[in-house]
């Protein structure tokens, strides 16, 4: 620690940038209370990062580490946006080979981080640090509900022995009332993520080996919100959980003609308040045709006016409008817009015409949604999405599109109802006060700003 009582922290997030956003986010708040942070990625993953403010430059020291080359992963590859979802597994063994510049990192830093913070997929982090007696924490950026539901370290290491099934009804170590579970078709993928892949690790037992290994688990999340659920992990991992709050968002300043989204928020400006549906399944979730067809059917169907965030497959060659029904854009060029490229999502949430979000249900679209008191429309597409469905509606703060339990897959008319139901139907009036209600808890800066200093405090009385 420094004499002027700043800590160094080195902040290292999984090549995500679901991950990499709050991390950095986290990072500013500590830079702006005169910690010293070093931030760690590749280089094309930083050069792809927010700007720092001005002010908070000289504290944020952006480091990158080299991605070794594998087979089976593209060239020039460096995040989860630049692969599709087979190819994942590729990219975490290039990930597992930084753990030497990560080591020549240390070896070479002077003076040595007060901290490590890392991420999930880190398993081989803790030994190193351990060497140069530097304490780690794991940063969770998902909700604590979906590390609870998983369960305690003892179950993960004897993962290989539960079936999809298990997964469709609350474990036994949930002590509190809760119905919430997976479908049977999500099941089956977090099954599959107990498996061994090109890594030759199971995610799993990657996640139990980075969870034994750190000192404290920090959540991106807060009491308000679910306190029964960090209090049981405390339990069950024996191991203090700190949240560090929810890490709201601010709205992006600059030109609205960035990336052409002038257009957008002048077709916004023109729509009665509260009237737009905002639809965006985040940067990484991804969709067959088929169902994104029905997807932007069930839009049309709605009636409701729409600003669709629409990103291509990777997998899909040819124009980007050929990922819509035959039509569509023509029939619909009064009722809604169809964006392809990068937009604001931030400004886009906070404009007075949105008065709804359908989203795939990632914790980090949600808290974006609830910042401004926007009620769901929920379409869980992977991982902890199911979870945090079942649990806005469980808090009736949102609707899940009806889904066929076995598949996953849905049509038109359930979009469409759900989209009514939660923007325009009396009967969902219940989800948007509830939305509202929850903003004043998603866009309080400052008491969730006293949960870093909480988490400051945690970082200062056990380094070392």
């Amino acid at each position: 620690m420094e004499e002027d009582g700043s800590l160094r922290i080195v902040f290292f997030p999984w090549l995500a940038f679901g991950h990499m956003l709050p991390f950095l986010e986290l990072s500013k708040s500590l830079a702006k209370r005169g910690h010293r942070i070093s931030f760690l990625s590749t280089r094309r993953n930083l050069k792809r990062l927010p700007k720092i403010p001005h002010d908070l430059a000289p504290f944020i020291h952006f480091v990158y580490l080299p991605l070794p080359k594998v087979e089976g992963l593209r060239a020039a590859a460096e995040s989860t946006t630049d692969v599709l979802p087979d190819e994942v597994q590729f990219l975490k063994k290039a990930f597992d080979g930084l753990d030497i510049p990560f080591s020549e990192f240390l070896e070479e830093a002077s003076p040595k981080p007060d901290w490590i913070i890392h991420d999930f997929g880190h398993h081989w982090l803790p030994p190193i640090a351990s060497k140069f007696n530097i304490p780690c924490a794991f940063l969770c950026i998902v909700p604590a509900s979906f590390i609870a539901f998983i369960g305690p370290p003892s179950e993960m290491k004897d993962s290989s022995r539960r079936t999809a099934e298990q997964f469709t009804k609350p474990p036994q170590w949930i002590s509190f009332p809760s119905s919430v579970a997976y479908r049977l078709h999500e099941a089956r993928l977090i099954v599959e993520s107990f498996k061994a892949n090109a890594s030759g690790i199971a995610d799993i037992r990657r996640f139990c080996l980075t969870v034994e290994g750190c000192n404290f688990i920090a959540f991106r999340s807060c009491f308000e919100f679910e306190s029964d659920w960090l209090r049981l992990l405390e339990e069950l991992y024996e191991k203090p959980v700190i949240p560090v709050g929810l890490l709201p968002p601010q709205v992006q300043e600059g030109s609205d003609d960035v990336h052409g989204n002038a257009r957008i928020f002048e077709w916004l400006d023109k729509q009665a308040p509260n009237t737009v549906a905002y639809a965006a399944l985040g940067s990484e979730a991804m969709l067959s045709v088929e169902l994104l067809h029905e997807l932007a059917l069930g839009l049309e169907l709605s009636k409701v006016p729409f600003l669709w965030a629409l990103r291509k497959p990777a997998s899909m060659a040819g124009d980007d409008a050929d990922i819509l029904p035959e039509g569509f854009l023509e029939r619909t060029g009064g009722q809604g817009i169809v964006a392809m490229g990068w937009i604001p999502q931030i400004k886009v949430l906070a404009h007075a015409s949105v008065g709804g979000f359908l989203t795939h249900s990632g914790w980090g679209s949600i808290i974006e949604g609830l910042r401004f008191g926007h009620g769901l429309v929920l379409l869980p597409i992977s991982v902890d999405q199911g979870l945090n469905a079942r649990i806005m509606e469980e808090k009736k703060i949102g609707l899940e599109i009806q889904r066929n339990e076995e598949d996953g897959s849905f049509n038109r008319e359930s979009v469409a109802k759900a989209i009514r139901l939660v923007m325009v139907e009396e009967e969902g009036e219940l989800f948007r006060c509830k939305a509202m209600e929850l903003q004043r808890l998603f866009a309080d800066r400052d008491s969730q700003e006293r949960y870093v200093e909480d988490f400051i405090l945690h970082l200062r009385y056990h380094r070392g």
